[in-house]
């Protein structure tokens, strides 16, 4: 694609970056081909394409062009960043990068609605400081009876957990991310993820200073507000990363996809840039450690039918689709066949809120398929996509390690030991 960036321009590296991504696309439209909010909507603008060319039109133009409106953030805003356009790309178009900026850009431009700053700096400041989300949690689900329909759906049901055990004391070592919300909407997720890492060996633990990855703030537009946190993060690794930790594991694509790209949004920083490539490398998501172990020594016989849905964060941004399917086929679990296990449930961090119509349609259309071959539960890789699908109230969704967790207490080799100890 051919741009028109003045030599003045190009010296911002905002617009140098745009500029990169921008000519590497084609406009070919196969992105619309699998874009979510197009197969929903039929509009050029709420495909990818539409969107590369509003944003080349809104970071060509100058601050005083009529132009750039609320329709071009209306458009940009409907995009979940699932970045299936991405997978899909034959030219290899970096498009979430590209919409980092476009969006900055046209909110610097047009601004927001009160209700909509509102919106936005409430979920800022209720998602990612985990002691706050969870008093706010406990409050809500104390009134959930009370609240409306709508409001009823967002509040989940307390979660039960019997707390972590501290693993024993393994040569090899791994850094956990606790997550903001994780904690208290799924305390379990990492609870199991720590109980079979330490059946295979590995000590999981946590940096107790290291906070939210980030991600919320970025996407919300606090950019900066995000950077501040990778930094807060990698601070806060780093001792451990000193003393030998073999990775930085996430139970929770969304923070692992984040993660993973720290190298790359400190990479002007010259205090960040080389701990934030260092981070990248190490930060892992779950299942890249469990499917290079030995999982038949665990001697799991998973017997539950079981829907996998693979969240975006983990098929398009991270490209581990397949990996989770695969770990859970070796330890004998079945899988029912999802078909369009491609397209997104409509969770997208924060869009579930800040798109409800949209957001609700998606998660029912995927609802729809995951359920089509009668599973038992469903199960998946997000924190934000297994709240999402369970608002329906449907079919059980929980975090795939909590299924596998759950088959370990009852391996055959653990009823083995426990007769042997009953008879001796």
């Amino acid at each position: 694609m051919q741009t028109n960036f003045s030599d003045e321009a190009l010296r911002q590296p905002h617009i140098r970056e745009a500029d990169r991504v921008l000519r590497s696309c084609v406009h070919c439209g196969f992105c619309n081909a699998t874009c979510p909010t197009y197969q929903l909507l039929g509009d050029e603008r709420d495909g990818p394409r539409g969107r590369i060319y509003l944003m080349k039109e809104l970071l060509e133009s100058r601050d005083d062009d009529d132009q750039v409106t609320h329709e071009t953030q209306t458009h940009l805003d409907r995009c979940l960043s699932c970045r299936n356009c991405e997978t899909t790309c034959p030219s290899g178009v970096e498009y979430h990068k590209l919409l980092d900026i476009g969006r900055a850009e046209v909110d610097r431009r047009v601004g927001r609605s009160t209700r909509e700053r509102a919106l936005r700096y409430g979920l800022r400041k209720a998602l990612v400081e985990p002691r706050r989300f969870q008093a706010l949690l406990a409050l809500g689900q104390t009134f959930r009876p009370l609240a409306p329909t709508s409001l009823k759906a967002k509040i989940p049901p307390r979660a039960s957990h019997a707390g972590r055990t501290a693993p024993a004391a393994h040569t090899r070592r791994m850094l956990v991310l606790e997550g903001c919300v994780q904690p208290g909407l799924s305390p379990n997720t990492n609870d199991a993820a720590t109980r079979v890492l330490d059946r295979l060996g590995i000590a999981l633990s946590s940096a107790p200073a290291a906070g939210c990855c980030g991600a919320i703030d970025y996407h919300l537009n606090a950019q900066e507000a995000g950077r501040e946190r990778m930094r807060a993060n990698i601070d806060a690794w780093w001792p451990y990363i000193d003393q030998g930790v073999e990775a930085i594991v996430q139970t929770a694509s969304g923070c692992g996809a984040f993660v993973k790209e720290y190298g790359d949004m400190l990479a002007d920083d010259p205090r960040y840039a080389d701990k934030a490539k260092r981070i990248s490398a190490l930060a892992k998501d779950l299942v890249e450690i469990l499917r290079e172990e030995d999982l038949e020594a665990l001697a799991v016989h998973g017997d539950a039918r079981l829907a996998f849905h693979c969240p975006c964060t983990l098929q398009h941004a991270q490209k581990l689709g397949g990996a989770v399917e695969s770990v859970l086929g070796r330890l004998g679990f079945s899988l029912t066949t999802v078909r369009d296990g491609h397209l997104c449930c409509g969770s997208a961090g924060t869009y579930s809120i800040t798109q409800p119509a949209l957001a609700t349609q998606l998660r029912d259309d995927r609802l729809d398929a995951l359920e089509a071959g009668q599973p038992e539960q469903i199960v998946t890789a997000n924190i934000g996509c297994q709240t999402h699908l369970s608002g329906a109230g449907r079919t059980t969704v929980r975090h795939w390690i909590e299924v596998v967790d759950e088959a370990l207490t009852t391996a055959p080799n653990d009823e083995a030991r426990t007769a042997s100890t009953g008879s001796s």
